[in-house]
């Protein structure tokens, strides 16, 4: 496999410090001294135009007096040296470069203008840049200290990378009292080049790191800090703080580091959508990696809380209750076994009160009865130190416990003398231990959210439905005609019109200019009608005074059409008026008000939301957020995440609404936001939905011109599922293929599929023995991002079933011109052009996501594989080793 691009700053084989000094405070003479105190094992080198020896090491004018090659080149120099010293790194091939120093686009407009003269730079030469004003980086299993913090780090398995050194140097004073261990520490700055995005690529695919910590301020690159981040969480835990939940925080992050700060509510969505876990703390941030690192299999959020003392259990129940957490209901034999082991005192419910005198055996039958019942996910062990109590023994028993089931169990040994060599047993044993009821409830919620999220991952919608196929021609020449007029509103009649076309039910609505007009109108659609301002200027007409309801006869009508008129030109003189609106009364006497939007979040782009209608949608803030495209399984989630989700339900008198009317408009709208890239905004308020389905009363939609030459789906933070690719072929015998994208849920039979080749086969196209796929190499061939890679795999289907019989697939490369591809066809399928069929399908997509080269590594005994290269019009060439071909194809 080829070294990463960012192995240079990861694992550099030389470092040049450029600003090292002997001033003991600098910033270049910590980090020097950093350097030389960490035991890096590369060469180091300390570049200085004024001494030639810094800290007892030989000092050299600039990074061309330098005789050896120098992978990193670490900046601590004032602002404005900046542009010459990366001119000079990249003449003399350094391939990354960190930037220590501060003064650049956090620095107003001449520090911007300088940040973009160092990037010109930079580019032009190849060199990746980390910063500018970052603490560094750290890589502390081969003594890299390359950050001017007082504080090391101990070699461990989580890698954390911040926006903020601040918080770098805080976490780093933490970390070693508290035994914890960093594979790496990356510092971004103002992550001018390098971002999160490509960070994350680079930790994924990286053997010593087994979970991943992020604090985030802003985010720059939103598809690739997705495609990057739902990349890594597939395989490894990731956890993130986020700051910026509050207007006030998210105007410091953007002085901060300039980068995007969007709605927190739309930060969450995409934080949950990508499998990835957010806490609020760096204490929560190191105890949920401690807890996702264990060998734990969360299933739920349904907590059963096992204590010896009760005021310590209600604390825990508060928290679990104000955290959306499920207390576990137990099933009658786990409360027959509670009841042959506990004494008749006990609480009889969750939580489990074992009364104060409890001993070892008491808490593990208690334990082990709750572990084993289907309806709990997880155990909340609580113990306070009472006269009778022996809180070591207990706390064996608990560690007996938890090696014999997957579920999480937690323990709260509550004190500190007397449980102090518990919490150690329990270190030692990877157990989590807290010291109060609360954090321990809060990292189980995390446990239960990432479950929850990784499900949330494993969706791949595409951007259509299954249901009837919507006009989309039809709705984007009405937008584009009114971006034709310079129109950036539509009037609710082309919203409307527009919603007609994605299929989703409108209220009949037509325009009167007159009153008379509008008796005519209201006589034609039937009374009772409602009337509503036509301004593309308003949006809450019923603030205007430009609503009027239940207008059943011809004075109403008319009055009503006067008044409209009278009232918006007195509070809103500088609105264009056309006309009143005139529709039937909606009549559903058991309707919920509803609203369904899009908003555009400066960072994540198109984001569809949902939540309680009418007039107080404001005042009671209710929504739930998710970024397209969207199934029924993601509409669902998002209903779930409302308060007026309760309402739905059966609800003093009214039935349930029709839910399945409820989702297919939410479907419908992200179709929408998908294929009309043009939608800046939109509202349907109020959806009215009853039993009997859902109805659009109003809508209003905000539109510009999408950017020119943009891809498919460009604007969407989350490809969709590329339906179109799919295609069908039929064999000369007949028996007809499939060839579509791979979707996550094709695991068994890609698993199924890799099994059943030849060892020759696997051979061929693993160069290695396998027998079958690991779960995270399951994870990374079926779970793809298809904005970076694609996989196309041949499939027969057979009483319903569908059988793998072929896959081909390319990764993009990090210069985003080339890529690497691989093929296999089962063995009994081969010499029949699966092969070639599968290699041009998948070389037009290349083509048309404007690639410029396919390359890829082959054996040479694989002669088959060379010959059907060679065919496609593939260069053969050598390998990196004499047993491989390199085959290119330009395109």
């Amino acid at each position: 496999m080829s070294q990463h691009y960012l192995s240079p700053l990861f694992s550099p084989r030389s470092v040049a410090v450029i600003g090292a000094s002997d001033r003991p405070e600098s910033v270049g003479g910590v980090t020097f001294r950093n350097m030389l105190e960490s035991g890096y094992q590369g060469k180091l080198f300390a570049v200085n135009p004024r001494h030639a020896s810094i800290q007892g090491q030989p000092s050299y004018p600039d990074i061309e007096s330098i005789g050896e090659q120098i992978d990193l080149a670490v900046i601590a120099t004032k602002a404005h040296t900046v542009p010459d010293i990366i001119e000079a790194c990249g003449k003399r091939g350094v391939k990354a470069a960190v930037i220590l120093s501060a003064g650049f686009g956090e620095a107003g407009t001449e520090g911007r203008a300088l940040e973009r003269k160092v990037l010109e730079i930079a580019h032009i030469h190849g060199v990746r840049l980390v910063g500018p004003n970052c603490l560094g980086v750290m890589r502390p299993s081969i003594g890299l200290n390359a950050t001017f913090s007082k504080a090391g780090a101990r070699p461990g398995n989580l890698a954390l990378v911040s926006q903020s050194g601040a918080l770098c140097t805080a976490i780093l004073d933490w970390a070693r009292p508290n035994d914890v261990g960093f594979s790496s520490i990356l510092s971004l700055g103002v992550t001018a080049d390098v971002d999160f995005g490509e960070i994350l690529d680079y930790l994924v695919s990286d053997p010593k790191t087994e979970s991943i910590l992020l604090y985030i301020e802003g985010i720059r690159q939103a598809r690739s800090f997705m495609s990057a981040l739902r990349a890594a969480a597939r395989t490894k835990p990731v956890i993130l703080v986020k700051v910026g939940r509050h207007e006030a925080g998210s105007k410091a992050a953007l002085s901060h580091t300039g980068a995007l700060v969007g709605a927190d509510d739309v930060f969450d969505a995409a934080i949950r959508r990508a499998g990835a876990v957010r806490v609020s703390s760096v204490v929560q941030l190191f105890a949920a990696a401690k807890a996702l690192s264990t060998r734990f299999r969360p299933t739920g959020n349904h907590l059963a809380i096992v204590t010896n003392g009760g005021g310590p259990a209600v604390m825990a129940s508060d928290r679990a209750a104000d955290l959306g957490l499920a207390l576990a209901e137990l099933g009658d034999d786990t409360l027959r076994k509670l009841d042959e082991a506990l004494p008749p005192t006990w609480s009889h419910a969750n939580p489990i009160d074992i009364i104060g005198d409890a001993g070892a055996e008491r808490y593990r039958q208690a334990v082990t009865a709750c572990m084993q019942d289907a309806n709990v996910d997880g155990v909340l062990a609580i113990l306070t130190p009472q006269a009778m109590t022996h809180p070591l023994d207990v706390a064996q028993a608990m560690i007996e416990v938890a090696g014999q089931f997957n579920k999480p169990l937690l323990t709260c040994w509550m004190g500190e003398t007397e449980v102090a060599s518990s919490r150690e047993a329990f270190a030692q044993t990877r157990i989590p231990s807290f010291r109060t009821p609360e954090p321990a409830v809060e990292v189980f919620s995390y446990i239960s959210a990432y479950y929850q999220n990784q499900k949330l991952l494993m969706q791949a919608p595409g951007p259509l439905s299954h249901h009837a196929e919507p006009d989309v021609e039809g709705a984007r020449m009405l937008v584009e005609n009114a971006l034709a007029e310079h129109r950036k509103v539509l009037s609710e009649m082309e919203s409307k019109a527009v919603l007609a076309a994605f299929r989703i039910p409108i209220a009949r609505s037509m325009v009167a200019r007159s009153p008379n007009e509008a008796l005519l109108l209201a006589v034609e659609l039937g009374m009772p009608v409602a009337m509503k301002i036509n301004s593309p200027d308003i949006t809450h007409k019923s603030d205007a005074g430009g609503i009027r309801l239940n207008l059943g006869n011809a004075q109403a009508v008319r009055a009503a059409y006067r008044e409209i008129i009278d009232s918006v030109r007195e509070n809103r003189p500088n609105a264009r008026i056309d006309g009143v609106v005139v529709e039937p009364m909606v009549k559903k006497s058991n309707g919920r008000e509803l609203m369904v939007g899009v908003t555009s979040d400066p960072a994540f782009g198109p984001v569809i939301t949902f939540g309680a209608g009418g007039i107080m949608v404001e005042v009671l803030g209710d929504r739930s957020v998710a970024l397209p495209p969207l199934n029924s399984y993601l509409a669902r989630d998002m209903i779930r995440g409302t308060h007026v989700a309760r309402m739905l339900k059966q609800f003093r008198h009214m039935p349930p609404v029709n839910m399945a009317a409820l989702e297919s408009v939410l479907l419908r709208v992200s179709e929408m936001v998908c294929e009309l890239p043009h939608i800046r905004e939109m509202d349907i308020n109020p959806l009215i939905v009853d039993e009997t389905g859902a109805i659009a009363v109003d809508a209003r939609i905000e539109i510009s011109y999408p950017p020119a030459g943009a891809e498919r789906y460009a604007h969407m933070a989350i490809h969709p599922y590329p339906a179109h690719l799919e295609s069908h072929w039929q064999l000369p015998e007949g028996i007809d293929l499939i060839i579509r994208p791979i979707r996550p849920e094709d695991a068994e039979i890609e698993q199924a599929f890799v099994r059943g080749l030849s060892p020759e086969s696997k051979h061929f196209r693993f160069v290695s023995a396998l027998q079958e796929l690991s779960p995270s190499m399951l994870a990374r061939f079926t779970q793809i991002d298809y904005d970076r890679e694609m996989a196309l795999i041949a499939v027969t289907g057979k009483g319903g079933a569908e059988t793998e019989i072929g896959v081909a697939r390319y990764v993009i490369n990090p210069d985003g011109e080339s890529c690497e591809f691989a093929l296999v066809v089962a063995d009994e399928w081969q010499r029949r052009g699966i092969g070639r069929r599968l290699m041009d399908a998948l070389m037009d997509i290349a083509r048309e996501k404007g690639l410029k080269t396919m390359e890829g590594d082959v054996l040479a005994g694989n002669r088959n594989m060379l010959n059907l290269a060679s065919a496609l019009g593939f260069s053969i060439g050598e390998g990196d080793e004499p047993s491989v071909k390199k085959v290119v194809k330009r395109f």
